[in-house]
């Protein structure tokens, strides 16, 4: 193929990508955390499988450890057995949506103005959608990959995938045999950069480059306590558990970690800075991170650890001081700084606060060899002129699970952007949105990839 591939079966997959997202952001997979509830994703996956097995895929449909948390694994036989086989995994849960704030209901799947619009369209039904489109194309097809193609969709990820790949990976490796690459979410989105400057010359034309995730931070959930002296809201106390807890969540609000330039970063903005001839100090990657409009919200948080309180649970009358107050903060943790990062929050918060927390480790690969240059051999052909530049998500995905089967991981769902569209503030957004147009090219992007890769 050279140039848009236009031809029927390209159109057929590409219509079917964006029903698909519509019919996916139809059944509400919202995902509350909590471990005891009934899986919400067991409609999504089945839907998933009847689309997979209606062009003759072998199915396997697993519920992860609980009732609902449905999902499902198929396999594409490639040409070369002997080579590692290539994943492609995506999640079927996604966060709840108030239906009160949004333009349209969180899960309509509407198609209006050019988008599909709802919960999930981002993060990520949408990629599931172009995956599957893809799946499906390869199958009617007949095509036989250069190497064994593994698709993947699975429950949980939004509470972490306990019960989605982490239970996969140690209750069914075997879905997973032979396995050593893998794309999943956050990257191969476009961010539209300024003039193109080369030498002293600029053109004055914009260029895109395609961001591909090659780390991630760690991930550390905090479940913060406090103890004091309970008793009647009339009377004088010296010792309220509430005011203890809140001045401590108010010093790590306050807080600050240390900035690190990790070596993804450092390769993002030496690329920007090569594209745009701004310029790019080492001393001072906030600067350059500043100059990069709303994409300065999503590589900012990987310049230094974060931690945020999520949830505040204290009290249960007005007239009554509690005895215990409790919090809940999200932290997340650059590569290398897990134990500092600890010993920082400890510190922070003080000797009245108790903490306990659960951990998922960073993720991180070399952005070189085989799979990143069809990667961008793809983008190329798709286009022209388009760079393709790593960077550290702040957030995790479910790489953090396959990871331990010695599976190597790129963040890759290709999405080419409407340069006015602030992408990274759609991700467990209000009015949640896709472009069609963006849609389309995936599929054609990662149609090219899966054929060469």
């Amino acid at each position: 193929m050279s140039g848009a591939d236009t031809s029927a079966g390209q159109r057929v997959a590409a219509g079917e990508a964006v029903a698909m997202a519509s019919d996916l952001i139809a059944f509400d997979t919202s995902n509350h955390g909590d471990p005891h509830a009934r899986g919400t994703e067991r409609p999504a996956a089945e839907y998933v499988a009847g689309r997979l097995a209606d062009v003759g895929y072998d199915v396997t449909y697993v519920e992860s450890g609980a009732p609902g948390r449905g999902n499902v694994v198929a396999r594409l036989t490639g040409a070369d057995p002997s080579r590692g086989a290539l994943l492609l995994h995506g999640h079927l849960d996604v966060v709840p949506a108030d239906a009160a704030d949004w333009t349209v209901h969180p899960f309509s799947g509407e198609v209006r103005d050019g988008y599909v619009w709802g919960r999930g369209a981002v993060d990520m039904k949408g990629a599931v959608a172009i995956m599957l489109a893809v799946a499906r194309r390869l199958r009617r097809e007949g095509v036989i990959p250069p190497r064994d193609l593994i698709f993947a969709f699975v429950a949980d990820e939004e509470a972490g995938g306990w019960y989605g790949a982490r239970w996969l990976v140690d209750n069914r490796p075997d879905l997973f045999e032979g396995a050593t690459e893998a794309i999943g979410e956050v990257g191969g989105f476009s961010v539209t950069l300024g003039s193109t400057t080369t030498g002293s010359t600029t053109t004055g034309e914009d260029v895109r480059a395609y961001l591909v995730q090659t780390a991630e931070k760690g991930s550390m959930w905090l479940r913060l306590a406090a103890r004091g002296r309970g008793g009647h809201g009339s009377m004088l106390h010296d010792d309220n558990a509430i005011a203890a807890l809140a001045a401590a969540v108010a010093r790590l609000d306050a807080h600050r970690f240390p900035l690190v330039l990790t070596d993804p970063i450092r390769a993002l903005l030496t690329g920007i800075a090569d594209i745009t001839g701004a310029p790019f100090d080492e001393a001072d990657p906030q600067a350059a991170v500043d100059r990069l409009g709303p994409l300065a919200r999503l590589v900012g948080a990987a310049l230094r650890d974060t931690a945020n309180v999520t949830l505040f649970d204290a009290g249960y009358r007005s007239n009554v001081v509690p005895a215990t107050a409790r919090a809940t903060v999200d932290g997340r943790f650059l590569p290398g700084r897990e134990e500092a990062f600890g010993r920082e929050l400890v510190e922070v918060l003080g000797p009245r606060v108790l903490a306990e927390w659960d951990t998922l480790p960073p993720v991180g690969t070399s952005f070189d060899g085989a799979l990143v240059a069809a990667i961008e051999a793809a983008i190329e052909a798709e286009d022209p002129g388009a760079r393709v530049l790593p960077y550290l998500l702040a957030a995790g995905t479910d790489a953090k699970s396959f990871q331990r089967l010695g599976i190597r991981h790129l963040g890759f769902t290709p999405l080419r952007l409407p340069p006015e569209l602030d992408f990274s503030a759609l991700f467990h957004g209000v009015d949640e949105r896709v472009p069609v147009a963006a849609l389309e090219f995936g599929t054609r992007v990662l149609d090219r990839l899966l054929r060469t890769c």
